[in-house]
């Protein structure tokens, strides 16, 4: 798994041979997918191949027990002036630390150092709503794609609290015969991330959306059970709906990111776009923090530029906006 042989010069022998140990630690039991052992072995090689050039000589076991915080931030500085983007970059420093963790659990050296180095700070990417018209149509198509007609409206159902409501895959998959929406309910609630509770207006189309699943649903959800169940009775698993959703996507042309989470992107930015403040939305979306809300005023922003830029002459004349 490595880029040749010429990179074994990076390292004494020690450290090679402690570095196939690791990887076959995460291989084996950790059971981590090839890419990412690929990827952990050319960052951890390019810290050594720094190494290497920073101390006169390939470093052995020994010269990583002597490491500081200094030198890993300077590591990250030379990747940073070859361009490598802050994600490579904490990726890079977690391969490092589980590497040297690796070592320290043995016995071998005192990783103190590397725990003490921040990651780069990420850019935190904008969610990807899918627009009210493709909502709807994604809506009305789960059910309409599947042979059995209590599958198609038991889909429907699902993707219609997601956008109806704003809700997680989770927090859908997690109502139970018990708490499900039914004809009538003008609140529901919702146990969310870290066991937060919140309750959302429900809108007669969800109700009646899982009025029409439970109606054609061959099995009857036990009240302390899940309210949407599999093909053949259980839990329904949120692979299943995944796929579902790639399918209609497929069949109606729309993008990869239109995903069931784009649907609880989409409810928050139409609100806000429709005129709803953030501490509301806030609320309905079960946000610990106005922060995490807040992120989609900058999605809204970027809707409204590409907007003007798409409506204004002038703004047909400049590039893409970066």
């Amino acid at each position: 798994m490595t880029d040749g042989d010429s990179l074994l010069v990076s390292a004494r022998p020690d450290v090679n041979a402690a570095m196939d140990d690791w990887l076959d630690h995460l291989g084996s039991e950790r059971r981590l997918a090839d890419k990412t052992l690929i990827a952990y072995e050319r960052d951890v090689r390019q810290f050594l191949r720094f190494l290497t050039n920073h101390l006169g000589a390939p470093p052995a076991i020994s010269d990583l027990s002597d490491l500081k915080p200094l030198d890993f931030r300077g590591f990250l500085a030379e990747r940073r002036r070859s361009g490598a983007e802050s994600r490579s970059l904490a990726r890079g420093l977690s391969g490092l630390r589980s590497f040297l963790g690796f070592l320290e659990r043995r016995g071998e050296i005192n990783a103190t150092a590397a725990g003490a180095v921040r990651a780069p700070r990420q850019p935190r990417s904008l969610p990807k709503p899918v627009s009210a018209g493709d909502a709807m149509t994604l809506v009305d198509a789960g059910s309409g794609l599947d042979e059995e007609p209590w599958i198609a409206a038991r889909n429907a159902a699902v993707l219609t609290l997601l956008y109806g409501c704003g809700l997680r895959l989770s927090e859908a998959l997690s109502l139970t015969g018990r708490t499900a929406p039914r004809k009538g309910a003008q609140t529901l609630l919702i146990r969310g991330k870290g066991g937060r509770e919140r309750i959302v207006p429900l809108l007669p189309v969800v109700s009646e959306a899982v009025e029409a699943y439970l109606a054609a649903c061959p099995y009857v959800p036990e009240a302390d059970g899940p309210l949407f169940l599999g093909a053949r009775g259980g839990p329904l698993s949120p692979r299943v709906v995944q796929y579902a959703m790639a399918r209609m996507r497929s069949a109606l042309g729309l993008p990869d990111s239109a995903t069931p989470h784009a649907l609880r992107h989409s409810f928050a930015t139409h609100l806000l776009a429709g005129g709803g403040d953030l501490r509301t939305i806030q609320e309905l979306l079960g946000h610990a923090s106005l922060s995490s809300t807040q992120i989609y005023t900058q999605v809204d922003t970027a809707r409204l530029l590409e907007s003007y830029d798409k409506a204004h002459p002038r703004g047909r004349d400049r590039p893409p906006r970066g």
